[in-house]
């Protein structure tokens, strides 16, 4: 018992995916699961348009896709930290010129039953390690089904008109920040949004890509 207490008093956090112990410099993943997670080849890539960059670190393979859909649907939010440090490793090679932080919008009823947007959870730490804002100027006014199992025309009917922005938007370049991008339906859609509503350009970061 002296023993737990020890260890919780020097080292109080644990590895997100295996559980170890963790230390300060390495406080929420492990050295060695950091080296066992699905890395991506290429982290960035502009095949969705209106977006400039498209990045993600990791593919959504195990144990990262196992992680994000505990975090979405059991409340898992002992995830979030050692998801966000991904997305912070990465942050320094993206696009110098992005001035603004946007989480994917949830519909107001889905953040109801859900309790939080896990895109906004995982763009706070973002911001705090940036300085750059996070803007909440596009809503998304219809609760649109889920997209997993759409194919990718059914994922662009889905969110036709699913964003609006309640106000322009004065920044030049957004970066949209979500949990995961599979066709990248969700940000072109948003993409477009925001370009409308003021912005000369827009790039998405994800934790995965499938």
């Amino acid at each position: 018992m002296i023993l737990k207490r020890l260890q919780d008093l020097l080292m109080p956090l644990c590895c997100a995916f295996c559980g170890t112990r963790s230390n300060s410099i390495e406080p929420h993943i492990c050295s060695g699961c950091l080296l066992d997670l699905p890395w991506r080849d290429e982290l960035c890539s502009a095949d969705v348009a209106p977006l400039s960059v498209i990045a993600a670190p990791l593919e959504y393979a195990f144990p990262v896709d196992a992680a994000l859909k505990a975090l979405k649907f059991r409340r898992r939010l002992d995830y979030v930290p050692g998801l966000a440090d991904l997305l912070c490793r990465v942050a320094g090679q993206l696009p110098a010129d992005i001035d603004a932080l946007l989480p994917m919008p949830l519909h107001w009823r889905r953040q109801a039953m859900r309790g939080f947007n896990q895109a906004h959870e995982l763009a706070r730490p973002l911001q705090q390690r940036t300085a750059l804002p996070l803007l909440h100027k596009i809503k998304r006014v219809r609760s649109t089904p889920f997209q997993s199992g759409l194919d990718a025309a059914a994922r662009s009917r889905n969110l036709r008109n699913a964003f609006v922005a309640v106000e322009p938007i004065t920044a030049q370049h957004i970066l949209i920040v979500d949990d995961v991008i599979t066709t990248g339906e969700s940000c072109r859609q948003l993409g477009n949004v925001v370009l409308k509503a003021g912005a000369k350009k827009v790039s998405a970061l994800a934790v995965a890509r499938t």
